[in-house]
C-alpha cells in the first residue's frame, strides 16, 4: 500500500511539475516578504518606487468602469473554482480519474499567490513610515480632560455642519448617495495642502454590488489592494458615506493604518468645502472621541450626547438602528477574519484600530478646543 502510494505521489509530481513550481515560487515571495519586512529602509523603497506606482497604474485601467473591478474578478474566481470542483464531481461519480488533487494543487497556487500580491502591493504599507510620522505627530497618551473638551468641541461643530445638509421630512440626512459617490474630486484639496506627501491621482469610488453582504459582515467599504480600486457599501445609511469615502482614499494615497486612515478622512472631509462631507467628517468624529469618552466617564459623555442637535441625533439613531439588524455570527466572522488579517501585518488592536484614531484626534483638534 506504502509504494502504491509513494509511486502515485510521485507520478503526480512528475504530471504537475509546472503547478508545483509556481507553489514554490509564490512560497518564496511571501518568505521574501517576511524577511524584508523588518527593514523600513526596504519597504519605504518598495511601496515608493514599486507598490504605489503599480497600483495607481492598476486603479487607472479600472477608472472608468461604472463597477467595482474586484467584485467582478472575486465573483469570476470564485465561480471558475466552483465549476472546476463540479466538473471533478461529476468524473468522480462516472469512475473516471477526478483529479481532486490538481484541482486543490491550482486553487491552492492561486490562494498564494494572491496573498503575495496583497503582501507585496498593500502588506508592505504597513512597514513604511506611517501618516503620523510623515505629519511630526506622535499621539501622546491623553488624559480624560483634554479627551472631554475635544468631545465638547467636536459636538459643536457637528451642531453647527447639521443644519447646512439637506434632510427629510423625517429630519434625516438627505443627500443622496449618487451625489456623495460623484462629487469626489475635491475631497482631498484641503488636506492635500497641508500634508503635500498625501497628492495623488483621483480615482472615483465604486458603488458595490455586493453591499448587503458587506453590511452582514460589518464593512462599510474597502480598497482592493491589487487594483488600487475603492468600493462602498452603499446600503447602509448615508450619512458617514462621504467619511467612508474618505477614509477609503486615505488608503489609496498611502495611508495603512485604520486609526491614521480614520483621523485623515476627518481631516479631509472637514476641510474640502463640500457641506455633506464636512457634516459626516464633524459626525465621525464626534462618534469615536464619545464613545471614547464614554469607557471613561460614562455619565459626563452621556449629558453631552444630550447637547447634540436632535438632527445629529436622528442621524445616529438611525445608523445605530441599521447596523443592529446586521448583529449575528456573518458579522462576527467577517470581523474575526479581518482582525486576523490586520494581526498578520502586526496591527495588534485589530478591528479595534479602527477606534484608535482618538489619540491623533485629541493631539490635533485639542488646541483648536482650547481657543489656541
Amino acid at each position: 500500500m506504502q509504494k502504491k502510494v509513494s509511486a502515485a505521489v510521485r507520478a503526480f509530481g512528475r504530471a504537475h511539475k509546472a503547478g508545483l513550481a509556481l507553489l514554490g515560487g509564490g512560497a518564496a515571495a511571501l518568505g521574501v516578504f517576511w524577511a524584508a519586512r523588518r527593514s523600513a529602509a526596504a519597504m519605504q523603497w518598495w511601496v515608493e518606487y514599486v507598490s504605489m506606482p503599480v497600483k495607481r497604474f492598476a486603479s487607472a485601467l479600472v477608472e472608468p468602469l461604472p463597477f467595482s473591478f474586484c467584485e467582478l474578478a472575486a465573483t469570476a474566481a470564485i465561480l471558475i473554482c466552483l465549476v472546476r470542483l463540479v466538473q471533478r464531481i461529476v468524473r468522480a461519480m462516472h469512475r473516471k480519474q477526478a483529479g481532486f488533487a490538481a484541482w486543490v494543487l491550482h486553487v491552492g497556487t492561486a490562494a498564494v499567490w494572491i496573498y503575495a500580491g496583497v503582501c507585496a502591493l498593500w502588506g508592505t504599507q504597513y512597514y513604511a513610515p506611517s501618516f503620523a510620522a510623515q505629519a511630526n505627530m506622535q499621539a501622546p497618551a491623553l488624559s480624560v480632560e483634554q479627551l472631554a473638551a475635544t468631545t465638547v468641541w467636536f459636538a459643536e461643530q457637528v451642531n453647527a455642519a447639521a443644519d447646512t445638509v439637506p434632510r427629510d421630512e423625517t429630519g434625516l440626512f438627505a443627500v443622496s448617495k449618487e451625489k456623495i459617490l460623484l462629487n469626489t474630486g475635491h475631497v482631498y484639496d484641503g488636506i492635500v495642502a497641508e500634508y503635500p506627501f498625501l497628492a495623488g491621482p483621483h480615482r472615483s469610488p465604486k458603488p458595490a454590488f455586493y453591499s448587503k453582504l458587506m453590511s452582514a459582515a460589518g464593512f462599510t467599504g474597502y480598497l482592493c489592494p491589487l487594483f488600487g480600486e475603492s468600493t462602498l457599501n452603499v446600503d447602509c445609511p448615508a450619512v458617514f458615506l462621504p467619511a467612508t469615502i474618505a477614509h477609503e482614499f486615505s488608503h489609496q494615497r498611502g495611508v495603512a493604518a485604520e486609526q491614521e486612515a480614520n483621523f485623515v478622512a476627518i481631516r479631509a472631509s472637514t476641510t474640502c468645502g463640500d457641506a455633506a462631507y464636512e457634516y459626516s467628517g464633524w459626525l465621525m468624529g464626534y462618534l469615536y472621541l464619545s464613545n471614547a469618552w464614554y469607557s471613561a466617564d460614562p455619565q459626563a459623555a452621556s449629558e453631552n450626547y444630550r447637547t447634540l442637535c436632535d438632527a445629529a441625533r436622528t442621524d445616529l439613531a438611525d445608523n445605530n438602528a441599521y447596523w443592529a439588524k446586521w448583529e449575528g455570527p456573518v458579522k462576527e466572522a467577517g470581523s474575526t477574519v479581518y482582525t486576523g488579517f490586520l494581526r498578520g501585518y502586526d496591527q495588534t488592536l485589530g478591528m479595534k484600530s479602527y477606534g484608535a484614531c482618538v489619540d491623533l484626534l485629541v493631539e490635533y483638534y485639542y488646541p483648536m478646543a482650547q481657543g489656541e
